[in-house]
């Protein structure tokens, strides 16, 4: 098992979070089997940037980026070097410190998707 700390999110975790995932999880599932709600519009198909996550520590041991999530990121509030779409960061063995950003953008709820 993975460790992951979750960083005090004044909405979502405002205690913040110690949480723990198997290694091949994404971040997003190992933060809603923990009971942290972080939106997630598309329901994980990379299709939207609700589920944007600042990883800041660990980020080396994650998958790598594919080109649909660098696309969408690029749309990202708040984006960071080490900013990925928690739904597609696959949890690898090192432990992980995550921040979940104070905002996001809704790219279908806010009139941005395709029509």
């Amino acid at each position: 098992m993975t460790q992951i700390i979750v960083l005090p999110h004044v909405e979502l975790c405002p205690e913040g979070a110690v949480i723990q995932a198997d290694k091949g999880m994404s971040i997003c599932q190992a933060l809603l089997d923990n009971d942290i709600e972080i939106e997630h519009a598309c329901e994980m198909s990379c299709a939207c940037t609700t589920c944007h996550v600042i990883v800041r520590e660990g980020f080396e041991s994650l998958n790598e980026a594919e080109d649909d999530e660098e696309d969408m990121l690029d749309k990202a509030w708040g984006l960071e070097p080490q900013s990925r779409l928690s739904c597609q960061a696959i949890v690898g063995d090192a432990d992980l410190v995550v921040e979940i950003p104070k905002y996001s953008i809704n790219m279908a709820k806010e009139g941005h998707g395709k029509k």
